[in-house]
């Protein structure tokens, strides 16, 4: 299939590889960093642009890998009437391109790409179509790039995507704050990695709610209160400390679930 890649971004350059890996010719490379759209064009064998009105218009394929709010403003600049043009963001609806073309669509991978790594052979991609008609075409590209297809209208895409910040954007910002208070505190960051592992090894196999660990889990309270007497410091760990205490002890002592703010577990 002839594809033309709009963006240059961690997307596009690992979607860009994985379709040129897979036997398809990506026709050309368009984005407004040129020295990105030049580098990535070098490595497909491919024809660049940054000028929109420059855009290969022979193509079997247009993906837009661009940051949402240019997705959203694309018809403004592009018009491909009749070409099947697919955006690959989780929170924006398959009719988003539809001043671009009648024939919008999705190819969303539910993966966090780097420029730099390869991404897993099995990554999901999901998939939908403005025109039902589209999707089967849309699938039979996508399996060439994975296992994983699912076709997942706005709604379940929205979902999906809520869920992927909860596990991977807020999982990460946790890391980040550990990695801190490592480094403040002088200790080995290094040290936690077999049990990140151990985490997300387990709950391949079981559900996460049947593998929680911890102080709060038991009612551990004398280890809850040297805890926080620790990070008494560090605000913004003492605040997540305290909340994810509340929620992970309504979850498994009443049954059930109810944010608290505002409000501090009784561990003082």
């Amino acid at each position: 299939m002839k594809v033309v890649m709009l963006g240059s971004g961690n997307v596009a350059t690992a979607l860009g590889r994985r379709i040129v890996a897979a036997g398809h010719v990506v026709s050309q490379v368009a984005g407004r960093n040129g020295q990105t759209v030049m580098r990535l064009a070098d490595e497909w064998h491919s024809a660049h642009t940054t000028e929109w009105n420059t855009i290969d218009r022979t193509a079997d394929l247009y993906i837009v890998a661009l940051t949402d709010s240019a997705i959203q403003g694309l018809g403004r600049r592009l018009s491909l009437p009749g070409k099947l043009v697919l955006h690959t963001a989780g929170a924006l609806p398959a009719g988003t391109l539809g001043e671009v073309t009648d024939r919008a669509g999705v190819l969303y991978p539910l993966q966090s790409f780097r420029a730099g790594i390869d991404p897993p052979a099995g990554f999901p991609l999901l998939i939908d179509a403005v025109r039902p008609g589209d999707v089967p075409l849309i699938r039979e590209f996508a399996e060439t790039l994975t296992r994983q297809v699912v076709h997942a209208d706005d709604h379940a895409r929205l979902k999906l995507h809520v869920a992927a910040v909860l596990v991977n954007n807020f999982t990460n910002h946790l890391y980040t704050l550990a990695s801190d208070f490592c480094r403040q505190e002088k200790i080995d960051f290094s040290l936690l990695m077999p049990l990140i592992r151990e985490t997300a090894r387990r709950i391949e196999t079981s559900p996460p709610q049947e593998v929680q660990t911890g102080p709060a889990l038991r009612g551990d309270t004398v280890s809850l209160q040297k805890h926080l007497e620790i990070v008494a410091g560090y605000p913004d760990i003492d605040e997540i400390y305290r909340l994810f205490t509340i929620l992970i002890e309504a979850y498994y002592r009443s049954g059930q679930f109810s944010p608290v703010r505002g409000r501090r577990p009784p561990l003082e």
